[in-house]
């Protein structure tokens, strides 16, 4: 049975979960990284045709196995008991409804070294998953037609050899041919011409038809209410390697030729088009605004709306400095929900699609990942500081539908958290996430980790993180600044660092040491910095102009920028923000902390993939190398076959515990002294 929280949602949802009693509490464990390893996490909820199912994946780790799973539930909307629909062994994504709501189809792959098909199960009938289709490519998405009669497929055009049937040396290495400008991506390696295209498969038929072509990648399709034609969202320029924008398309299924027409034309990025219910209209985010003046890399996303074949763009939150995704038409097209990214929480909101006001109708110290709508219920998956994502039904009250995170979690000690304001260096004002250590005394200054976020373009925001959950558990204070580059405060905030890395985020981040300082949760005299991606890169910046840190782990970052250059995935936004290396050398090595590593005396772990390709691991080893060359303590750690994620469990259990070991050595180094002893 569901339980229904009602009444003002501002500020209210976070005290609902922590109703425990004082044994309860007391009862309590802190949290260990075996707990973290075994926990589980609820994402993509898709709602059913006629509203009273609602599907979801449950991803879990298996550190058997050293891998992580994905597991599809059902749960009545109007609550009840889960049921899983698919096994553990499989890992299964992208779960999906037909139209008449008789089938559950997902994405799977299904045997060593098989490609992803769509599967689907009768949930009428049970029984064992009947596989849809059977394509060389492997699917990377898809969806139901509206009378159910076909798939749109999304794959990637096969190799050479695939097309001729050469399977008998598919293993032999070939050399790279390479002669486009974005010639490298993460988790794909070197790129060729191959690219991504639209299919449509008739149930029955033997094999799908291609109906988008070219040297372009074509994403985020969906089908028209009356499934005549698909909108979907390309980069048809001249060159789309050295084009930073995308605009949305309509192709037409039904006529044999496949007539494609261009829906919209902006400067930026027009991306996650949705149809309204009549399919006369398309709403869509937009990237380019009224501040087109500004940065085209950290553009506010506007939620817009255009006639089809009209390319008339209305955009729907002008005065809403904020970004926004996921738009979604309610039932009778009369308003368009989409998620609102705010201050440190990601909220629901809606406005009218002919225009007005904004509606935030959950909002608070929350996070709203996702939501699905259909046969007129409305799920939300959020989260808050001391719970992961949970599902909820939701209409103008929310009711609880999951318990996968708190059961994982259940008996094990939650770190309070609070957001603060305070000014930086320039009077800007700047909030940040603290984290007080489990266990927290009134009065008492504690061993504290500043941890940064990556990006710069993202936030930290009111769901629950677990490193920082973790380190309190351990006895640290966690301070988690959203300085000047992060979105959720207006365009100006964001462009704050645009070819100015390390100079007001570092005053912005140091800025919110000091307020801990001055609240008395900080002991200044031990301190840490860290993070991961930009996280690192800022570390970098950090260590580079203070040694108030007494320790620093510096994940997946930044060392000699020009020697990015070409190595990187990341060559059109050097260009958009840096200029060309050999133009402007002068900003490349000013943003180089390679080039002030002498005044690095912070001890520092240095951390990456060795396959990843968005920051690549030799500025790691640059750094490391560099620091070893000078006599400063330091070590280098390298995730083999790993890329800019760490996804294999083991390896993100030995992060965990590297994290906390390198911090214990240098912030506690009396339970270093008792180690050795022992």
């Amino acid at each position: 049975m569901k339980t229904r929280l009602s009444g003002t949602l501002q500020g209210l949802f976070v005290l609902v979960p922590l109703m425990l009693s004082a044994a309860a509490v007391a009862q309590e464990e802190p949290l260990r990284i075996d707990d973290l390893m075994k926990l589980k996490s609820v994402s993509g909820p898709v709602v059913s045709p006629q509203g009273e199912l609602v599907v979801y994946s449950v991803r879990a780790r298996d550190m058997e196995e050293d891998k992580s799973n994905s597991q599809l539930w059902v749960v009545p909307t109007a609550g009840g008991e889960p049921i899983p629909m698919t096994t553990v062994d499989t890992s299964a994504g992208n779960p999906q409804w037909s139209p008449d709501g008789k089938y559950l189809s997902f994405t799977a792959s299904k045997g060593e070294g098989s490609k992803s098909q769509v599967w689907t199960l009768n949930r009428q009938i049970g029984g064992e998953a009947m596989q849809l289709t059977d394509t060389k490519h492997g699917v990377n998405d898809y969806a139901w037609s509206p009378d159910g009669s076909r798939l749109l497929l999304v794959m990637t055009d096969l190799s050479a050899e695939m097309m001729n049937d050469d399977e008998t040396d598919d293993d032999k290495a070939r050399p790279y041919v390479i002669d486009r400008m974005q010639f490298k991506r993460d988790y794909r390696g070197y790129l060729d011409r191959r690219r991504t295209h639209i299919y449509v498969y008739t149930l029955g038929e033997e094999a799908p038809l291609q109906v988008t072509h070219g040297d372009y990648d074509d994403s985020d399709p969906v089908w028209s209410p009356d499934g005549s034609s698909i909108a979907f969202v390309s980069d048809r320029s001249d060159d789309p390697d050295l084009n930073y924008g995308t605009d949305i398309f309509i192709v037409d299924i039904d006529d044999e030729n496949h007539p494609m027409t261009q829906i919209t034309s902006s400067e930026g990025r027009d991306y996650s088009p949705v149809f309204s219910p009549d399919g006369k209209r398309i709403a869509y985010v937009t990237s380019t605004g009224p501040d087109v003046g500004g940065s085209a890399l950290t553009p506010t996303k506007y939620l817009a709306i255009t006639d089809i074949y009209a390319d008339q763009r209305e955009i729907l939150t002008p005065e809403l400095d904020r970004n926004v995704s996921n738009p979604t038409f309610s039932f009778d097209g009369r308003d368009i929900f989409f998620r609102l990214e705010d201050s440190g929480s990601n909220q629901l909101a809606r406005v009218r699609a002919r225009g007005g006001d904004v509606v935030r109708e959950i909002g608070g110290e929350i996070s709203v990942r996702d939501f699905s709508m259909a046969g007129g219920e409305m799920v939300v998956s959020l989260a808050n500081s001391s719970m992961p994502s949970e599902l909820y039904a939701f209409d103008g009250a929310l009711a609880r539908l999951t318990q996968v995170g708190s059961e994982s979690l259940e008996g094990i000690s939650r770190a309070v958290v609070e957001k603060r304001r305070f000014e930086s260096a320039d009077g800007t004002e700047v909030e940040a996430f603290f984290v007080k250590p489990v266990g927290y005394e009134e009065g008492q200054s504690y061993p504290t980790i500043l941890w940064l976020h990556g990006g710069p373009a993202s936030q930290f925001n009111w769901g629950y993180n677990e490193t920082a959950q973790l380190f309190a558990a351990n006895g640290y204070a966690v301070i988690m600044p959203n300085p000047r580059g992060s979105t959720g405060y207006g365009a100006e905030f964001a462009h704050g660092t645009v070819a100015a890395w390390g100079r007001n985020d570092y005053d912005d981040v140091v800025a919110a040491i000091d307020h801990g300082i001055e609240i008395g949760l900080v002991d200044p005299a031990r301190t840490g910095v860290g993070g991961w991606s930009y996280g690192g890169i800022l570390t970098n910046y950090v260590i580079t102009q203070t040694t108030r840190f007494q320790a620093a782990i510096s994940g997946a970052s930044l060392g000699l920028v020009t020697s990015n250059y070409g190595h990187d995935q990341y060559q059109l936004m050097y260009e958009l923000e840096f200029g060309l290396p050999w133009e402007n050398p002068e900003l490349w090595a000013e943003l180089s902390p390679f080039n002030k590593v002498e005044r690095i005396t912070t001890p520092t772990l240095w951390m990456g993939g060795e396959e990843d390709w968005n920051v690549p691991i030799n500025n790691s080893e640059q750094m490391y190398i560099a620091m070893k060359r000078l006599g400063r303590e330091t070590q280098l750690v390298v995730y083999p076959d790993e890329h800019h994620g760490i996804r294999r469990p083991s390896f993100q259990q030995d992060r965990f515990e590297r994290w906390i070991a390198w911090f214990d050595r240098y912030l506690k180094p009396e339970l270093s002294d008792v180690a050795r002893a022992n």
